[in-house]
């Protein structure tokens, strides 16, 4: 099967991206010098469906070097970087992506990686497993199991699992605390910024940022725009994470509240509609919207669209909505993910954990699916602990063990 890719040509800055990364995940490195002598996964069919940029590209390689079969889709439409996708292909993973997919072609691709007939799954957001459940189902039966990279394909398998219609264990790879506490917190939170400022090259000193959700997403963008200079505004519909937010000393209010004050919008929320025609009509000149969920619906663009008297791309990634009493609105990377839509995405020490943290995961459904139910698991705190580790001696850091007298203390009835 011939990989899908828009330019062969591109390989080589592609593969220069891929060797920079690789130079700065030392844990994915240890555990790609191990998987080359060992091949846990020879003649094992792989999908991998992610934003496919040099981080994942070397992920996509680990997994080959363990003996894998691997197919690399991408799961948004403006996060796959051409050069990277070729190099990827040119060192014999099947690649199926480009960037800008239209929804047909974006569609054609999950198609094509599943036409490999996979034997373990990689996910991010749920697309995967959702065509596995729905018009690809006679392939499900051959699924050992799967990971799932991201808050919202992990409420999608919880869902599915709660109605009895999850057909493979998954591992949930985003609750892991190797995962969440680095790659929502601190990835999300640089990344988030890294692509709103290159894209605008506004200053986000004295501004007032408002940002919709407080989970570890939210957290960490809300932390990075404190450290930038700005004024925070939290909205939430969980009175706990709402006080969390208060106690961090963030103002709380409502949405609604929130429109007429922010210079930036953005939304982490996993939900839709967060910001619909109620808070466009109240918002004030000039503000930029982003969004860091994993999809597009957080802020409603067809209520822009319809609410606009003329729309027009004023700069790449920055689309600007004239409403009728001349107020000017401004959408950022198609409210699309803007860290990897309009940047690079997490920064690659980040990366190295959830990826490493991914690799532990594939191998523990390879070495336990015959014990594994249809169900969603939580990645085990022993794997959990390794990653964390690799990841301390990686940066030089030594920390205390517990002696044996502390053990017995502690597990003393």
């Amino acid at each position: 099967m011939t990989s899908m890719i828009r330019d062969k040509n591109l390989a080589p800055q592609g593969l220069d991206k891929i060797n920079w990364v690789k130079q700065h995940m030392p844990v994915l490195n240890v555990l790609n010098e191990e998987l080359i002598r060992t091949k846990p996964l020879a003649g094992k069919n792989m999908v991998v469906t992610m934003h496919l940029e040099a981080k994942t590209a070397y992920l996509g390689l680990v997994l080959k070097n363990a003996g894998a079969n691997v197919a690399v889709t991408g799961s948004n439409p403006l996060s796959t970087q051409d050069d990277v996708a070729a190099a990827l292909a040119d060192q014999g993973v099947k690649v199926f992506a480009w960037y800008n997919t239209k929804p047909e072609e974006y569609e054609h691709f999950l198609h094509k990686a599943l036409d490999t007939k996979p034997d373990i799954i990689v996910d991010d957001g749920g697309d995967l497993v959702s065509m596995l459940h729905g018009e690809r189902s006679e392939l499900a039966g051959n699924i050992l199991g799967g990971s799932e990279e991201t808050t919202t394909g992990v409420h999608r398998l919880k869902a599915l699992a709660a109605a009895g219609k999850l057909k493979f264990p998954m591992m949930a790879v985003n609750d892991a605390y190797s995962k969440y506490l680095f790659d929502n917190r601190y990835g999300t939170g640089q990344s988030t910024w890294d692509g709103i400022m290159r894209t605008t090259n506004l200053s986000v000193s004295s501004k007032t940022v408002v940002v919709a959700g407080y989970g570890w997403c939210g957290k960490g963008v809300a932390m990075r725009a404190k450290g930038l200079g700005a004024n925070i505004i939290v909205t939430e519909v969980d009175p706990i994470k709402a006080a969390e937010a208060a106690f961090d000393g963030f103002t709380v209010m409502s949405m609604l509240d929130a429109a007429p004050r922010g210079d930036f919008f953005v939304t982490v929320t996993g939900c839709k509609d967060v910001i619909t025609e109620k808070h466009l009509t109240v918002m004030k000149p000039n503000a930029v919207m982003a969004n860091a969920g994993h999809f597009d619906v957080e802020i409603n663009k067809n209520h822009l669209a319809a609410m606009a008297v003329s729309q027009r791309t004023v700069r790449k990634n920055i689309e600007e909505f004239v409403m009728k009493d001349g107020r000017k609105l401004y959408l950022l990377a198609e409210g699309r993910l803007v860290n990897l839509a309009a940047g690079d995405g997490h920064p690659v020490e980040i990366m190295d954990l959830s990826f490493a943290t991914q690799v532990t995961a594939v191998l523990h459904i390879l070495q336990n699916h015959g014990n594994l139910r249809n169900e969603v698991y939580t990645v085990p705190y022993e794997l959990d602990c390794r990653v964390g580790a690799l990841k301390l001696k990686a940066m030089g850091i030594a920390i205390d063990e517990l002696s044996p007298e502390q053990i017995a203390y502690l597990n003393q009835a």
